[in-house]
């Protein structure tokens, strides 16, 4: 039986994706497990795998097509020596420059949705099982997936016993609105062609917003409306961190490690966040969420805009691996290969212009985050010394951006100080 193969949600807030590449072709045998293609999300550049043995008997969207819906048919899975019919659907075509942002229409899908668990968390199983589950009365909720990342696939329903479906009312009475909403918060300002009458006799190059930057472009401006950012300034003097600093990497040489400044601002950040232990924590909603180990995102600046990858459990690791961990995460981030669990989550962010000659800059927190730290750089400046003479040092200048639902003034300074206190005194960290 003809199965058609579905556009996957590859993270919990994926809408929709771009098929950036066929690594099948149609004719062609696949198994279960098997890489089919990679497909570009707002974030990242993911592989896709066949949930069922079979047969491509037809690939119904283009490589390079963008705007393909979750869910939406994007080929055909034939059983061995099955013969394709007419295509079930027909194929999607590519999306225009500028996505259109309207709401999604609620029709009867070709193939059944996938359904809800209790708490409305969806159940991931492949089209075919899903067919036969429900020829079979079983409640896909009920059965524990084999598949690829616990996908239901043929095997796990073809031998199960139907039992008693839950009722599915109030799930099927849930207003399909995220996407909607998503659009309706998609910032605008002044309407595109009222810009562009503006700008008629003046040459311009037209760019069209990728998924990334719709993205970032939605989630900041509803961090300005939304959260109550309040900032608080400090300098910090580097001369024993960039001492120290020059010391150990004296000694790592032959390992090959060499530690950066940001290196020790990660793990002076991760510390604090553990001595301070009411800072670490972030906005859900109508109530606050303490964590408990010191998640760290670091901003990556890439072609065309940004990732956040998670240093987890930051406090417990050391400098260098710290180190090795950022370098390898910045370097997958830049080539879009990072997986959501390495970009999503964290309580807290830095964001570090410091290399690029910026002195200070305020940073827009990260929602759900609760606060983020932007860097500035490390610069000469004359300082009155504890002997009251006047010297130099080396002074760097931090601005921790808060949210002022989760972290109140003195709390926040609180948090500040002991990030200083950890970079102005680095060998302690070590203890």
């Amino acid at each position: 039986m003809a199965t058609e193969i579905l556009m996957p949600a590859l993270s919990p807030t994926m809408e929709e994706g771009t098929l950036a590449k066929w690594l099948v072709k149609e004719g062609d045998t696949v198994k279960s497990g098997q890489i089919l293609a990679e497909i570009e999300t707002d974030k990242a550049t993911m592989e896709f795998e066949a949930a069922d043995e079979g047969v491509i008997g037809k690939l119904l969207v283009a490589e390079g097509t963008g705007g393909v819906k979750v869910n939406t048919p994007i080929a055909v899975l034939l059983d061995e020596g099955e013969k394709m019919g007419a295509a079930p659907v027909a194929a999607p075509k590519a999306a225009p420059a500028a996505p259109v942002v309207a709401a999604v229409a609620v029709a009867a899908p070709a193939a059944p949705a996938a359904p809800l668990a209790s708490g409305g968390a969806r159940v991931f199983a492949s089209p075919l099982a899903r067919r036969i589950a429900a020829e079979k009365g079983l409640d896909l909720t009920k059965v524990q997936g084999s598949g690829p990342h616990g996908r239901i696939v043929k095997a796990d329903v073809e031998g199960a016993k139907p039992v008693a479906a839950a009722p599915v009312a109030a799930a099927a009475a849930a207003p399909v609105a995220a996407p909607a909403a998503a659009a309706a918060s998609m910032p605008t300002g002044m309407a595109a062609e009222t810009v562009m009458k503006m700008y008629a006799d003046r040459a311009y190059v037209e760019v069209a917003l990728d998924g990334m930057r719709r993205t970032i472009a939605a989630r900041l401006t509803e961090a300005k409306q939304t959260i109550p950012h309040f900032y608080l300034r400090r300098d910090v003097r580097l001369d024993n961190l960039m001492a120290f600093r020059e010391q150990l990497n004296k000694q790592l040489e032959t390992r090959g490690v060499k530690l950066s400044v940001n290196d020790f601002i990660i793990k002076a950040s991760a510390l604090a966040l553990q001595a301070v232990p009411d800072a670490n924590a972030v906005w859900a909603g109508d109530r606050i969420l303490r964590i408990k180990p010191s998640d760290v995102a670091v901003a990556v600046a890439i072609e065309g805009g940004l990732f956040t990858p998670v240093l987890k459990d930051a406090h417990l690791k050391s400098l260098s691996s710290l180190s090795a961990e950022m370098k390898d995460l910045a370097a997958r981030a830049k080539t879009k290969k990072l997986a959501p669990h390495e970009y999503q989550g964290g309580s807290f962010a830095i964001s570090n212009l410091g290399m690029m000659g910026i002195d200070n800059f305020d940073a827009v927190i990260n929602p759900p985050h609760g606060s983020i730290l932007a860097v500035g750089a490390g610069v000469k400046k004359p300082v009155v010394l504890k002997d009251g003479t006047i010297g130099v040092a080396t002074v760097m200048s931090m601005t921790l951006s808060v949210d002022h639902r989760v972290i109140d003034g003195a709390l926040g300074a609180q948090f500040l100080q002991a990030i200083v206190d950890n970079l102005e005194n680095p060998m302690a960290m070590l203890a």
